[in-house]
């Protein structure tokens, strides 16, 4: 490693800074002489970009230049790396790690939506112009699992990627279940506290893990994989009877993103909610935190638990890609050269093969259990247990009673048919709720 106190400085350029952004410069500022030892050289801010220069960060700011235009840190010839932390996947985020990268700029993003929507395009550039393009930061926050896909797992065929990828739908699920209080009632305590923004439909929708599980799936297969190719479910259709069935049964329900390679090569993109055995260990990380696992041909199950998000972990997350820049790493965007990836083949939703749990209400009148069963027998869909408890009203003259069904693996399509007819009995008095079970 070369002395740092005779070597080049890295001068970066930072657009943004919210919570990230000036964790960033804290870090930085506070650890100046361990990153620079680290690093191999001093790694200088030169220039910064905000939405509001009056704004007290609780940073020293008063040695470093400030522009109100993002773009110019773009075209500033002192500056070696632009650091993206505004977000968004399109907009000025977008145009300026563009811009960046044509310029011959290196560039460090923690935005998961730019990366999983533009990712193939952006890897086409940086390796044209011959640039880095690192984004550690932009997948489960502090947790280095980019990194580990990219350096550690290179040399192995994964066969799945995937885990808890989202910390405000966890610390949902979560609450819900210790506290058996509604949806809607824990989504307001959540932003409350700071986990869920004004609109969450990002989170709770299931969005943010499917950026997420897309980065993930083109790490890891080698292949083009976009955000639309993921199948997508959110957490808004569970209640708080859901997490108690599912626990009498032996699991709980966890937002999960899949990416599963077939030995056909062709890829498996879920986030739903799922069922998961209470004994696994995915099923006991709580709260906001996340956790993601590897499968591999050779180094077999791996799992990285840890902050999905916050101002310490994704901080250290963008710095750590500074450094890597700084000591002149080489490493492709997408872990290989972006002319040898190959557009992925998707397996469609119908081609699913899981068991299933599903939560029906229905009129409590005879020969119900019958006809359910003689629907699903004709989809050639096999039970596995079947659970049934007393009224949920008692002034009703037809009592209504939930029905709690697990199914053997079957394929979605078989399932979506029966189901289909199902709904369709007289005595079926609301929408079913249908949920996949993750055995591990």
């Amino acid at each position: 490693m070369s002395n740092p106190s005779v070597s080049k400085p890295l001068k970066l350029g930072i657009a943004g800074l919210g919570t990230v952004g000036g964790g960033v410069v804290r870090l930085l500022q506070a650890n100046a002489n361990a990153v620079t030892h680290k690093a191999g050289r001093p790694i200088e801010i030169v220039a910064i970009s905000a939405k509001s220069k009056a704004k007290d960060r609780g940073i020293d700011l008063s040695h470093i230049q400030w522009v109100d235009d993002p773009m110019d840190l773009v075209s500033n010839p002192k500056i070696d790396v632009v650091v993206e932390l505004i977000g968004g996947a399109n907009g000025i985020a977008y145009d300026l790690v563009c811009a960046a990268l044509k310029a011959h700029k290196g560039v460090v993003t923690a935005n998961k939506a730019l990366i999983a929507l533009h990712g193939d395009e952006l890897a086409k550039l940086a390796e044209e112009k011959n640039v880095p393009l690192l984004f550690e930061a932009a997948v489960a926050g502090g947790i280095p699992v980019i990194k580990t896909i990219k350096e550690a797992l290179t040399p192995d065929r994964l066969k799945r990627i995937g885990g808890i990828l989202n910390g405000t739908c966890n610390y949902i699920l979560t609450a819900m279940a210790k506290t058996g209080c509604a949806f809607n009632d824990i989504l307001k305590e959540t932003q409350e506290l700071g986990y869920a923004e004004a609109d969450p439909s990002t989170d709770i929708d299931g969005f943010d893990a499917a950026h997420k599980l897309a980065i993930l799936a083109s790490l890891g297969f080698g292949h083009t994989i976009h955000f639309k190719d993921v199948f997508v479910e959110g957490i808004r259709g569970i209640n708080p009877d859901d997490l108690h069935y599912a626990k009498e049964l032996g699991y709980t329900i966890k937002l999960i993103g899949i990416a599963q390679q077939h030995q056909d090569n062709r890829i498996e993109l879920r986030v739903h909610p799922a069922l998961l055995p209470c004994d696994t260990p995915l099923a006991r990380v709580d709260g906001v935190t996340n956790a993601v696992f590897t499968e591999g041909e050779f180094s077999g199950r791996l799992m990285l638990e840890g902050a999905g998000a916050g101002e310490g972990p994704t901080s250290t997350a963008v710095s750590a890609d500074i450094i890597d820049i700084a000591r002149g790493s080489t490493i492709p965007m997408w872990g290989t050269d972006w002319k040898e990836l190959t557009p992925a083949t998707v397996v469609s939703r119908n081609e699913f093969v899981k068991a299933y749990y599903i939560r029906l209400m229905v009129q409590d009148k005879p020969g119900v259990v019958a006809d359910i069963a003689t629907i699903l027998k004709e989809h050639n869909v096999s039970l596995r247990s079947l659970l049934q408890h007393g009224a949920t009203n008692d002034t009703d003259d037809t009592p209504i009673v939930p029905i709690i069904l697990v199914t053997h693996k079957t394929k979605e399509e078989s399932l979506l048919r029966a189901l289909q007819a199902i709904q369709k009995l007289p005595v079926i008095t609301e929408k079913h709720i249908m949920l996949r079970i993750e055995e591990a």
